[in-house]
Protein backbone atom coordinates (compact mmCIF):
# COMPACT_ATOMS: atom_id res chain seq x y z
CA UNK A 1 0.00 0.00 0.00
CA UNK A 2 1.19 3.29 -0.71
CA UNK A 3 -0.60 6.97 0.69
CA UNK A 4 -1.06 10.40 -1.28
CA UNK A 5 -2.56 13.75 0.07
CA UNK A 6 -6.37 14.86 -1.17
CA UNK A 7 -6.88 18.68 -0.69
CA UNK A 8 -11.17 17.18 -0.08
CA UNK A 9 -12.86 20.74 -0.02
CA UNK A 10 -11.44 24.01 1.00
CA UNK A 11 -9.43 23.62 4.41
CA UNK A 12 -9.87 19.72 3.89
CA UNK A 13 -7.10 17.50 4.12
CA UNK A 14 -7.27 13.82 3.67
CA UNK A 15 -4.57 11.14 3.53
CA UNK A 16 -5.84 8.37 1.29
CA UNK A 17 -4.23 4.47 1.12
CA UNK A 18 -4.21 3.24 -2.50
CA UNK A 19 -2.39 -0.18 -3.45
CA UNK A 20 1.23 -0.03 -5.00
CA UNK A 21 1.14 0.09 -8.65
CA UNK A 22 3.37 -2.24 -10.87
CA UNK A 23 5.79 -0.27 -12.49
CA UNK A 24 5.15 -0.03 -16.70
CA UNK A 25 8.17 -0.43 -19.20
CA UNK A 26 10.65 2.23 -18.56
CA UNK A 27 9.39 3.99 -15.46
CA UNK A 28 11.32 4.22 -12.18
CA UNK A 29 9.23 3.99 -9.02
CA UNK A 30 10.87 6.65 -6.50
CA UNK A 31 10.30 6.15 -2.56
CA UNK A 32 9.77 9.78 -1.18
CA UNK A 33 12.06 11.50 1.02
CA UNK A 34 11.11 15.00 1.74
CA UNK A 35 8.24 17.04 -0.32
CA UNK A 36 7.75 20.31 0.23
CA UNK A 37 4.29 22.22 0.45
CA UNK A 38 3.94 25.74 -1.38
CA UNK A 39 2.86 28.54 -0.04
CA UNK A 40 1.32 30.09 -2.57
CA UNK A 41 -0.07 27.71 -5.24
CA UNK A 42 -0.90 24.98 -2.70
CA UNK A 43 -2.47 27.28 -0.38
CA UNK A 44 -4.55 28.31 -3.43
CA UNK A 45 -5.84 25.16 -3.81
CA UNK A 46 -6.03 24.77 -0.33
CA UNK A 47 -8.43 27.99 0.35
CA UNK A 48 -10.58 27.31 -2.93
CA UNK A 49 -9.61 30.26 -4.95
CA UNK A 50 -7.17 28.90 -7.60
CA UNK A 51 -8.60 29.52 -11.23
CA UNK A 52 -8.13 26.05 -12.17
CA UNK A 53 -11.07 25.40 -9.76
CA UNK A 54 -13.52 27.15 -11.79
CA UNK A 55 -12.36 27.82 -15.57
CA UNK A 56 -10.13 25.07 -17.90
CA UNK A 57 -6.95 26.44 -19.08
CA UNK A 58 -6.64 25.85 -23.01
CA UNK A 59 -2.85 25.28 -23.86
CA UNK A 60 -3.77 25.88 -27.18
CA UNK A 61 -5.67 29.31 -26.87
CA UNK A 62 -3.87 29.92 -24.16
CA UNK A 63 -7.07 31.10 -22.05
CA UNK A 64 -8.69 30.31 -19.37
CA UNK A 65 -12.55 28.91 -20.12
CA UNK A 66 -15.15 28.91 -17.64
CA UNK A 67 -16.34 25.09 -18.06
CA UNK A 68 -17.88 22.29 -16.19
CA UNK A 69 -14.45 20.36 -17.02
CA UNK A 70 -12.33 22.53 -14.41
CA UNK A 71 -10.69 20.61 -11.96
CA UNK A 72 -13.08 21.03 -8.58
CA UNK A 73 -12.19 18.88 -5.65
CA UNK A 74 -10.90 16.41 -4.54
CA UNK A 75 -7.83 17.56 -5.95
CA UNK A 76 -5.25 14.26 -5.39
CA UNK A 77 -1.73 14.51 -5.67
CA UNK A 78 -0.90 18.32 -5.45
CA UNK A 79 2.95 19.37 -4.12
CA UNK A 80 5.97 20.50 -7.38
CA UNK A 81 8.72 20.47 -4.74
CA UNK A 82 9.09 16.70 -3.84
CA UNK A 83 13.02 14.95 -3.42
CA UNK A 84 13.19 10.92 -2.74
CA UNK A 85 15.26 7.67 -3.39
CA UNK A 86 15.16 5.28 -7.19
CA UNK A 87 14.03 1.82 -5.25
CA UNK A 88 13.37 0.20 -8.46
CA UNK A 89 13.41 0.63 -12.50
CA UNK A 90 11.66 -1.23 -15.24
CA UNK A 91 13.73 -1.50 -18.32
CA UNK A 92 12.13 -0.36 -21.81
CA UNK A 93 10.20 -2.79 -23.78
CA UNK A 94 11.70 -2.24 -26.25
CA UNK A 95 15.75 -1.31 -26.79
CA UNK A 96 17.94 -1.24 -29.54
CA UNK A 97 22.42 -1.41 -29.61
CA UNK A 98 22.57 2.10 -29.07
CA UNK A 99 20.25 3.27 -26.50
CA UNK A 100 21.88 -0.33 -24.52
CA UNK A 101 24.83 1.61 -24.79
CA UNK A 102 23.68 5.15 -23.51
CA UNK A 103 24.13 6.28 -19.96
CA UNK A 104 21.42 5.32 -17.99
CA UNK A 105 18.92 8.45 -16.92
CA UNK A 106 18.95 6.99 -13.10
CA UNK A 107 20.28 4.21 -11.20
CA UNK A 108 18.60 2.36 -8.14
CA UNK A 109 19.85 4.44 -5.11
CA UNK A 110 20.10 7.46 -6.56
CA UNK A 111 18.23 10.40 -4.95
CA UNK A 112 16.46 12.77 -7.40
CA UNK A 113 13.94 15.62 -6.95
CA UNK A 114 10.77 15.97 -9.47
CA UNK A 115 7.50 16.53 -8.95
CA UNK A 116 4.94 13.76 -7.89
CA UNK A 117 3.08 15.36 -5.34
CA UNK A 118 2.60 14.50 -2.21
CA UNK A 119 2.47 10.64 -1.67
CA UNK A 120 4.54 7.93 -0.09
CA UNK A 121 6.27 6.77 -4.18
CA UNK A 122 6.43 8.40 -7.26
CA UNK A 123 6.33 6.62 -10.41
CA UNK A 124 7.55 8.68 -13.42
CA UNK A 125 9.23 7.61 -16.85
CA UNK A 126 12.85 6.92 -15.82
CA UNK A 127 14.44 9.46 -18.39
CA UNK A 128 11.89 12.42 -17.29
CA UNK A 129 14.54 11.71 -14.28
CA UNK A 130 17.58 12.44 -16.65
CA UNK A 131 19.63 15.59 -14.64
CA UNK A 132 17.65 15.34 -11.44
CA UNK A 133 20.05 13.25 -9.50
CA UNK A 134 20.95 15.44 -6.59
CA UNK A 135 24.72 15.83 -6.45
CA UNK A 136 26.63 14.12 -3.99
CA UNK A 137 27.16 15.59 -0.66
CA UNK A 138 24.20 18.09 -0.31
CA UNK A 139 21.48 16.91 2.33
CA UNK A 140 18.24 15.53 0.12
CA UNK A 141 16.17 18.10 1.82
CA UNK A 142 17.97 20.63 -0.39
CA UNK A 143 16.10 18.77 -3.48
CA UNK A 144 12.87 20.32 -2.23
CA UNK A 145 13.91 23.59 -3.39
CA UNK A 146 15.49 22.65 -6.93
CA UNK A 147 11.62 23.93 -8.39
CA UNK A 148 10.92 27.17 -6.40
CA UNK A 149 14.43 28.40 -6.56
CA UNK A 150 14.06 28.48 -10.45
CA UNK A 151 10.89 30.30 -9.93
CA UNK A 152 12.73 32.58 -7.76
CA UNK A 153 15.77 32.47 -10.55
CA UNK A 154 13.21 32.85 -13.34
CA UNK A 155 12.16 36.21 -11.83
CA UNK A 156 15.95 37.44 -11.32
CA UNK A 157 16.86 36.81 -14.86
CA UNK A 158 13.37 38.76 -16.18
CA UNK A 159 14.99 41.69 -13.56
CA UNK A 160 17.83 41.59 -16.00
CA UNK A 161 19.93 42.25 -12.67
CA UNK A 162 23.75 43.02 -12.50
CA UNK A 163 26.90 44.88 -10.41
CA UNK A 164 25.31 48.52 -9.50
CA UNK A 165 21.30 47.74 -10.48
CA UNK A 166 19.05 48.10 -7.82
CA UNK A 167 16.10 46.16 -7.09
CA UNK A 168 13.53 46.03 -4.64
CA UNK A 169 11.70 42.52 -3.96
CA UNK A 170 8.07 42.50 -2.03
CA UNK A 171 7.63 39.31 -0.31
CA UNK A 172 10.51 37.43 1.66
CA UNK A 173 8.80 34.01 2.20
CA UNK A 174 10.69 30.92 0.42
CA UNK A 175 10.55 32.42 -3.09
CA UNK A 176 11.02 35.95 -2.37
CA UNK A 177 14.12 34.77 0.14
CA UNK A 178 15.89 33.05 -2.59
CA UNK A 179 15.24 35.54 -5.00
CA UNK A 180 16.91 37.75 -2.82
CA UNK A 181 19.95 35.59 -2.76
CA UNK A 182 20.53 35.54 -6.27
CA UNK A 183 20.08 38.55 -7.05
CA UNK A 184 23.06 39.58 -4.32
CA UNK A 185 25.15 37.21 -6.13
CA UNK A 186 24.04 39.13 -9.30
CA UNK A 187 25.77 41.73 -8.13
CA UNK A 188 23.23 43.83 -7.14
CA UNK A 189 22.13 45.85 -4.00
CA UNK A 190 18.14 44.42 -2.89
CA UNK A 191 15.62 46.34 -0.73
CA UNK A 192 13.84 43.73 1.04
CA UNK A 193 10.06 44.68 1.46
CA UNK A 194 8.02 42.12 4.22
CA UNK A 195 5.45 42.48 6.76
CA UNK A 196 7.07 39.86 8.85
CA UNK A 197 10.07 40.78 11.02
CA UNK A 198 12.08 37.35 11.02
CA UNK A 199 11.86 37.49 7.10
CA UNK A 200 13.15 41.11 6.89
CA UNK A 201 16.13 39.69 9.16
CA UNK A 202 16.78 36.65 6.96
CA UNK A 203 16.88 38.90 3.58
CA UNK A 204 19.42 40.98 5.86
CA UNK A 205 21.45 38.07 6.38
CA UNK A 206 21.48 36.71 3.36
CA UNK A 207 22.26 40.04 1.81
CA UNK A 208 19.96 42.83 1.01
CA UNK A 209 21.51 46.06 2.12
CA UNK A 210 17.94 47.12 3.67
CA UNK A 211 15.13 45.25 4.88
CA UNK A 212 11.38 47.58 5.34
CA UNK A 213 8.35 47.14 6.29
CA UNK A 214 5.32 48.09 3.94
CA UNK A 215 3.61 51.15 4.73
CA UNK A 216 2.67 54.61 3.27
CA UNK A 217 5.79 55.92 3.52
CA UNK A 218 7.53 53.04 1.67
CA UNK A 219 7.92 54.57 -2.04
CA UNK A 220 9.68 57.87 0.04
CA UNK A 221 12.15 56.10 2.20
CA UNK A 222 13.43 53.70 -1.19
CA UNK A 223 13.58 57.26 -2.69
CA UNK A 224 15.96 58.15 0.22
CA UNK A 225 17.92 55.27 -0.26
CA UNK A 226 18.17 55.31 -3.64
CA UNK A 227 19.11 59.08 -3.71
CA UNK A 228 15.97 59.99 -5.33
CA UNK A 229 16.22 57.92 -8.19
CA UNK A 230 13.72 54.80 -6.95
CA UNK A 231 15.13 51.28 -7.81
CA UNK A 232 15.69 50.27 -11.06
CA UNK A 233 13.77 47.00 -11.36
CA UNK A 234 11.29 45.82 -8.44
CA UNK A 235 9.99 42.30 -7.98
CA UNK A 236 6.74 41.32 -7.09
CA UNK A 237 6.50 37.60 -5.40
CA UNK A 238 4.15 37.78 -2.65
CA UNK A 239 0.73 37.47 -4.80
CA UNK A 240 -0.76 40.34 -2.75
CA UNK A 241 -2.12 43.55 -5.42
CA UNK A 242 -1.55 46.12 -2.93
CA UNK A 243 2.12 45.38 -2.94
CA UNK A 244 2.59 45.29 -6.65
CA UNK A 245 0.93 48.99 -6.67
CA UNK A 246 3.62 49.46 -4.42
CA UNK A 247 6.16 47.87 -6.72
CA UNK A 248 5.01 50.25 -9.44
CA UNK A 249 5.86 53.51 -6.63
CA UNK A 250 9.12 51.78 -5.56
CA UNK A 251 10.50 51.56 -9.04
CA UNK A 252 12.04 55.48 -10.76
CA UNK A 253 10.91 56.75 -14.30
CA UNK A 254 11.24 53.94 -17.04
CA UNK A 255 11.67 51.33 -14.49
CA UNK A 256 10.77 47.85 -14.39
CA UNK A 257 8.20 45.77 -12.53
CA UNK A 258 8.57 41.90 -12.30
CA UNK A 259 5.03 40.94 -11.85
CA UNK A 260 6.20 37.14 -10.36
CA UNK A 261 3.37 36.28 -7.62
CA UNK A 262 0.48 34.34 -8.23
CA UNK A 263 -2.44 36.43 -8.21
CA UNK A 264 -6.30 35.67 -7.08
CA UNK A 265 -9.50 37.54 -8.01
CA UNK A 266 -9.72 41.28 -9.22
CA UNK A 267 -7.08 43.66 -8.79
CA UNK A 268 -7.86 45.90 -5.85
CA UNK A 269 -5.60 48.60 -4.98
CA UNK A 270 -3.91 48.88 -7.92
CA UNK A 271 -4.32 52.55 -9.42
CA UNK A 272 -2.55 52.52 -12.70
CA UNK A 273 -3.32 56.12 -13.26
CA UNK A 274 -0.67 56.91 -10.63
CA UNK A 275 3.08 56.38 -10.48
CA UNK A 276 2.77 53.56 -13.09
CA UNK A 277 1.43 55.70 -16.18
CA UNK A 278 3.38 58.86 -14.83
CA UNK A 279 6.79 56.88 -15.04
CA UNK A 280 6.21 54.82 -17.69
CA UNK A 281 6.92 51.86 -15.84
CA UNK A 282 7.02 48.68 -17.58
CA UNK A 283 5.50 45.65 -16.05
CA UNK A 284 6.53 42.25 -17.32
CA UNK A 285 5.05 38.61 -15.72
CA UNK A 286 7.51 35.89 -14.83
CA UNK A 287 6.20 32.27 -14.61
CA UNK A 288 7.62 29.28 -14.26
CA UNK A 289 6.50 28.06 -17.61
CA UNK A 290 9.14 29.25 -19.66
CA UNK A 291 12.14 31.75 -19.29
CA UNK A 292 12.53 35.02 -20.37
CA UNK A 293 12.04 36.13 -23.97
CA UNK A 294 15.13 37.54 -24.76
CA UNK A 295 17.09 34.52 -22.63
CA UNK A 296 15.41 31.82 -24.68
CA UNK A 297 17.67 30.91 -27.30
CA UNK A 298 20.26 29.99 -24.28
CA UNK A 299 18.30 29.37 -21.45
CA UNK A 300 15.57 26.57 -20.54
CA UNK A 301 13.80 25.69 -17.24
CA UNK A 302 16.05 22.91 -17.10
CA UNK A 303 18.70 24.75 -17.45
CA UNK A 304 17.29 27.15 -14.24
CA UNK A 305 16.64 24.04 -12.55
CA UNK A 306 20.62 22.61 -13.15
CA UNK A 307 21.53 26.38 -11.89
CA UNK A 308 20.03 25.72 -8.42
CA UNK A 309 21.18 22.52 -8.13
CA UNK A 310 24.77 23.60 -8.79
CA UNK A 311 24.40 26.95 -6.67
CA UNK A 312 23.44 23.89 -3.47
CA UNK A 313 26.18 21.77 -4.31
CA UNK A 314 28.40 24.90 -4.32
CA UNK A 315 27.01 26.02 -1.13
CA UNK A 316 25.98 29.42 -2.09
CA UNK A 317 22.55 28.73 -1.67
CA UNK A 318 21.47 27.26 1.77
CA UNK A 319 17.98 26.23 1.14
CA UNK A 320 17.54 24.10 3.54
CA UNK A 321 17.77 26.54 6.34
CA UNK A 322 14.63 27.79 5.28
CA UNK A 323 12.35 25.20 6.56
CA UNK A 324 11.17 26.22 10.28
CA UNK A 325 8.44 22.88 10.59
CA UNK A 326 8.11 19.67 8.99
CA UNK A 327 5.60 16.79 9.41
CA UNK A 328 4.72 13.41 8.76
CA UNK A 329 2.42 12.78 5.70
CA UNK A 330 -0.20 11.68 8.29
CA UNK A 331 -0.52 15.10 9.93
CA UNK A 332 -0.46 17.12 6.63
CA UNK A 333 -4.08 18.74 7.93
CA UNK A 334 -1.77 20.64 10.92
CA UNK A 335 1.12 21.63 7.88
CA UNK A 336 -1.65 23.33 5.93
CA UNK A 337 -3.81 25.02 8.73
CA UNK A 338 -0.19 26.57 10.08
CA UNK A 339 0.72 27.83 6.84
CA UNK A 340 -2.68 29.05 6.32
CA UNK A 341 -2.90 30.86 10.13
CA UNK A 342 0.40 31.58 10.82
CA UNK A 343 2.51 33.19 8.40
CA UNK A 344 4.29 35.06 11.15
CA UNK A 345 5.83 31.52 12.30
CA UNK A 346 5.49 29.23 9.14
CA UNK A 347 8.13 29.44 6.46
CA UNK A 348 8.98 26.27 4.33
CA UNK A 349 6.93 23.65 5.99
CA UNK A 350 7.73 19.88 4.78
CA UNK A 351 6.32 16.88 4.79
CA UNK A 352 8.97 14.14 5.82
CA UNK A 353 8.25 10.47 5.10
CA UNK A 354 9.47 7.23 6.94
Amino acid sequence: MSRFLRIAAPRSVAVIDQPSAPLEPGQARIRTIYSGISAGTELTAYRGTNPYLTSVWDPQSRLFQPGHEALGYPLDGWGYSEVGEVVEIAPPARQDAGAAEAEPAVRVGDVVWGIWGHRDEGILAAESLRGHVLPEGISPLAGAFVRVGAIALNAVLAADLGPGSTVAIFGQGVIGLLATRFAVLNGASVIAVDGIENRRDRALAWGAEDALSPSPELAGEIRRITSGAGVDVAIELSGNYRALHEATRAVGADGTVIAAGFYQGEAAGVRFGEEFHHNRVQLLASQIGSVPNRLRSRWTVPRLQQTVADYLAKGLLDAPSLVTHTFPLADAAKAYELLDTDPQSALQVVLEFS
